[in-house]
């Protein structure tokens, strides 16, 4: 018999339930081979749990339920690495602990996870460098709640859960024999901690702390097992850094005591005055050990705050901002500071003072406790939620437009009937009832959300664990497993749709004769990305948000996994057209068949994504944060060819643009390779990519200082190359716009002036009205693809209309477009794609080509994301702003003489982006704010840009206040 724990994430805090099982209908002889599509935000979609810190302070590590393992920059907050762990369906992968050795070089990571295939846990370890899976410790009898190095490295200790004790593993060898262990506990243990001179003090939920004598070669010798006065379940236990004290904190209690580091007696308690609610259960001293820290699921107005006591926990007490939930883990840093992690998920720095100098926030909506505010159409194609807590924040999403529109609007919307059956309880409760009666759940299963059928015959629940259908007696017709809580659901009035908010920020359709799931849409916290996907992989995505979701693959239980974007299969799989009818249809067969007969596409054999992965690459040399001192740089690397297809190609990039060195067009060998590049004396990112016949891989990256004095990339000056085209004045009438000819020209206008500010020169060719015929336009794509050197900027500017055909090709409209011609007079998206691939310095493009219009006899405007976000992928390296987003119209009014975007683009390259005083560089990111705000403003909301910029390009300087 085996012990298994429920995690699940409340309002108010966390809790563990035990369940006891026969694990043998779990296990399987290995982790699914079968690819599974994963949310990818560059930050966790589920609650941090546990977070570990090097000695050096230099890299933090987060674990999460959402089953990843991040490495962080802990002094900019920049991630470095995701470690991918084998996941499996439901609780397999999720990760409850994680510690990294005092060298920074192993990072330790366990929870749910190798249950499913070998029936007991396993704990992975990985290269914190390359995130290579190095050796896994196996064989604990349940799952990992705490995973803790000692301070000289030695060893590493396991606190397990339902009463399987305490393990201390050699970290110098990867075994599953343990140098020493305790199994006599009555609970779970959530906490252990080493003592400078190697005691180890633990936590149980069974009331006691245990105090362990250095490891030797007799084991793990108990020396003191005593129970402390602040509460009955002790969560966490750390020494204060001279050993002579231990801090506790309580899973029952908001108190926290201070004992005897000897004998375990108490010291005193500081004093927690006013804390009235929740729980203080995890402590940490300062490095220095003058103050004490507290947090855990205390709440003050909606706010979770850490509390600090000087004088070593009895001075009066502080309160420090956190985090807007649980506090899950807090560790000391070096000067005073502390690092936690929270349940947002987020992290933060809080410096000496008290202030918190560094906050990752969540990149998910927040959807509990929207229960009314969950809006539905009646056909479901339209959704009303909020991205914070309580409904704030309000957005409406509507499908058929793939636009937000004013959270406030009407637009036939409707809230969950929770009112016409007589179900009760159903609210954060174990025992949500129909007429007096309970529905039969799983034991500690919680509901969360109800939505009545429009016949009244029946009513979904959403709950911790499922979304559950009953009929109007009470008997369940279906149920389906969710991939968080399901805070929020509803059902549309047509009645064949239901819809659901989960704890991963997701909103999911569901069919709602059976409860298979159609549609997934993923609203990102930044209110302007967004990817819709269905099961099979089929997707839509706004721009810059083709790499929110991909696909999770296993590579067995000893090899860490890979994860490919969709991105990387968007000749098959980026679909808007199957998107679109796949909630008409209630079937997505159906949806393809429709979408490719509207379209003229012959049926396709679809290929399984396995057989479509690009290549696996790793830098082994130099490793992420080296110090180099030699312009030459030799880059040691290897290529795994995921999907057995031959690599064709390997490229290596320097700040997200090719350089001297790369290799192309002749295979390689998958093994370990060598390219020898030439890098700028200063601190860069260097990048390798190799490729198969289907698609590019993911870069491999490494951030690289450079030893000694830096030279400014902008002290010998860049050459600044400009091709701003714009057309208002078509040559068919029906086309003609007002300002996209004057956009253009302001914006080279614009530029011109950085002459002898950022750039020693700057080149322009404009091409407007009569002048921008197909024939120049290519002319001058071929100019400043040959003109721009490697230390140059280039920057096109393209305004006017643009296209896509029935099959979805992009095609800008030059003045002698001719309708329904658009192969032969229309420039085709691939010839401006060419040109920035081909651009050996930085790139950036500015894109506005939505206005409104009869083009083609079809109203309407082109969709743009598919383009931004081809130009935008590592492999092309373009950072691309665009003026709006999905099917949105850019907007232009006599009252700015400009379209928005232009008059914002202008203003904040004139130096309205610069983000204080005295600061005169104004940077991609400081632009793509500026303008995103004041296009919001311009257009009262009504047209939002977007900006793509690869992962491989760090921000970078494009204009100086003028």
């Amino acid at each position: 018999m085996k012990y298994r724990f429920f995690a699940y994430l409340k309002p108010s805090l966390f809790f563990f339930v035990l369940l006891i099982f026969d694990s043998s209908f779990l296990v399987a002889a290995d982790p699914p081979a079968a690819p599974m599509l994963r949310i990818e935000t560059g930050m966790h979609t589920a609650a941090i749990k546990k977070i570990g810190v090097d000695a050096q302070n230099r890299f933090l590590i987060t674990g999460s339920d959402d089953k990843t393992v991040r490495v962080w920059e802990l002094e900019t907050g920049n991630l470095l690495r995701i470690l991918r762990p084998p996941v499996g369906e439901g609780d397999e992968g999720k990760i409850y602990a994680v510690a990294i050795s005092p060298d920074g070089r192993t990072v330790a990571a366990g929870g749910w996870t190798g249950y499913n295939w070998e029936g007991k846990a396993v704990i992975y370890l990985f290269d914190r460098a390359t995130g290579e899976l190095t050796g896994r410790i196996t064989a604990l009898p349940n799952v990992i709640r705490h995973l803790a190095y000692s301070r000289d490295g030695r060893y590493l200790a396991v606190a397990l859960g339902a009463g399987s004790g305490v393990r201390v593993y050699r970290s110098d060898r990867s075994q599953s024999t343990p140098a020493g262990e305790d199994t006599a506990y009555g609970s779970d243990s959530s906490c252990a901690d080493f003592a400078p001179d190697g005691r180890l003090v633990t936590t149980c939920l069974d009331g006691f702390i245990r105090l362990y004598a250095p490891l030797s070669d007799s084991g793990l010798k108990l020396l003191n097992k005593d129970q402390v006065p602040g509460g009955k379940e002790p969560f966490s236990a750390v020494f204060s850094p001279d050993g002579s004290r231990i801090a506790v904190g309580f899973d029952d209690s908001t108190k926290v005591d201070v004992l005897s580091a000897k004998d375990l007696s108490h010291l005193y308690s500081p004093s927690t005055a006013g804390v009235d609610n929740g729980t203080l259960s995890k402590v940490s001293w300062s490095s220095d050990g003058e103050r004490l820290f507290a947090g855990g699921s205390y709440n003050k107005s909606g706010q979770y705050p850490i509390l600090a006591w000087p004088q070593a926990g009895q001075g009066s007490v502080q309160e420090l901002s956190g985090a807007d939930h649980i506090i899950m883990h807090i560790l000391p840093l070096s000067s005073g500071k502390i690092v936690f992690g929270a349940g947002d998920p987020a992290f933060g720095v809080i410096a000496a003072s008290g202030k918190r100098t560094l906050f990752q926030p969540p990149a998910i909506a927040d959807h509990r406790d929207n229960q009314e505010g969950f809006h539905f159409s009646r056909d479901g194609k339209a959704v009303r939620f909020g991205y914070e807590q309580w409904g704030k924040s309000p957005a409406v999403f509507d499908l058929e437009t793939r636009n937000f529109i004013s959270g406030n609007a009407a637009y036939g919307l409707s809230s969950p009937d929770t009112q016409n059956l007589n179900i009760t309880d159903w609210n954060d409760t174990v025992t949500p009832k129909l007429n007096g009666k309970p529905l039969k759940l799983n034991q500690y299963e919680t509901s969360f959300s109800l939505a009545v059928s429009p016949s009244k015959d029946g009513f979904l629940l959403g709950t911790g664990w499922y979304l559950r259908f009953f009929d109007a007696s009470g008997s369940e017709r279906w149920n389906t497993p969710v991939p968080g809580v399901a805070w929020d659901v509803n059902i549309a009035k047509n009645g064949k749709t239901a819809a659901a908010a989960f704890g991963d920020g997701t909103i999911r359709w569901y069919r709602l004769s059976d409860g298979k799931e159609l549609l997934a849409f993923f609203p990102h916290n930044d209110r302007k990305r967004w990817v819709l996907w269905m099961p099979s992989g089929y997707y839509d995505a706004s721009a810059g948000a083709d790499e929110l979701i991909g696909w999770h693959v296993n590579n067995g239980k000893d090899r860490a996994a890979d994860f490919f974007p969709v991105s990387k299969f968007k000749t098959r799989y980026y679909r808007p057209d199957v998107i679109a009818k796949i909630l008409d249809t209630q079937d997505e067969t159906e949806a393809v068949r429709l979408a490719d007969q509207e379209s003229g596409k012959k049926q396709q054999v679809q290929i399984p994504v396995s057989q479509m992965l690009p290549p696996v690459v790793v830098i082994h040399s130099p490793i992420d944060g080296d110090e180099i001192g030699s312009a030459a740089l030799s880059v040691t690397y290897s290529v795994r060819s995921a999907s057995g297809e031959p690599v064709t190609a390997v490229r290596a990039l320097v700040n997200g643009r090719p350089v001297e060195g790369s290799k192309g067009g002749r295979p390689v060998r998958p093994e370990s390779d060598t390219l020898t590049i030439i890098v700028p004396q200063q601190d860069c990112e260097v990048s390798v990519i190799a490729e198969n016949r289907f698609e590019p891989s993911e870069p491999a990256t490494v951030r690289l200082k450079w030893k000694g004095k830096q030279s400014d990339e902008f002290v010998i000056k860049p050459k600044l190359y400009v091709l701003a085209v714009g057309v208002s004045d078509y040559q068919e009438n029906s086309l003609t716009l007002r300002f996209a000819a004057k956009d253009a020209m302001d914006f080279a206008q614009a530029m011109q002036k950085q002459k002898g500010g950022l750039y020693r020169d700057v080149a322009i060719k404009v091409l407007v009205d009569q002048d921008a015929t197909k024939n120049k336009i290519l002319d001058g794509l071929d100019w400043i693809q040959k003109e721009t050197t490697s230390k140059d900027v280039a920057a096109v500017f393209i305004s006017g209309h643009g296209i896509n055909d029935n099959i979805g090709t992009y095609y800008y409209l030059p003045v002698d477009y001719e309708t329904d011609k658009e192969k032969r007079t229309g420039l085709v998206f691939t010839d401006i794609k060419n040109t920035v691939s081909g651009i050996a310095g930085k790139v950036v493009a500015f894109i506005d080509t939505c206005h409104s219009g009869n083009v083609m006899g079809r109203k309407g405007v082109v969709d743009m994301n598919a383009f931004v976000n081809e130009l935008s992928s590592a492999e092309n390296g373009a950072v691309v702003f665009t003026s709006s987003t999905g099917k949105q119209v850019s907007l232009e009014t006599p009252e700015w003489n400009n379209g928005a975007f232009t008059k914002a683009l202008v203003e904040g390259i004139e130096g309205k982006a610069a983000q204080s005083a005295g600061k005169d560089k104004i940077t991609i990111n400081m632009l793509d704010l500026y303008i995103s705000e004041r296009v919001k403003e311009l257009t009262r909301g009504n047209q939002t840009p977007a900006t793509a910029k690869p992962s491989t390009v760090p921000d970078f300087p494009i204009a100086v206040k003028r």
